[in-house]
């Protein structure tokens, strides 16, 4: 089996997005965005809280975890 890099989706306004996955209440999500050299993730609850940037290297590989498991 080969594996495919994954990114997250382009977003239309190059801002901040939820899941697919997230569901029309909105109660509970993380949002991410590109921000070129790295990713952005954020509780959707509470955008003044500070949020997470990690490598998009550490990103594809924790998106290929997330769908092995699902």
């Amino acid at each position: 089996m080969t594996h495919k890099p994954v990114s997250p989706p382009p977003s239309a306004t190059g801002g901040w997005f939820k899941s697919s996955y997230s569901g029309g209440e909105g109660s509970s999500c993380v949002e991410v965005a590109d921000f070129s050299s790295t990713i952005g993730v954020r509780d959707s609850k509470d955008r003044d809280l500070p949020r997470l940037s990690v490598s998009k290297q550490a990103w594809s590989a924790f998106i290929e975890m997330a769908r092995s498991r699902h």
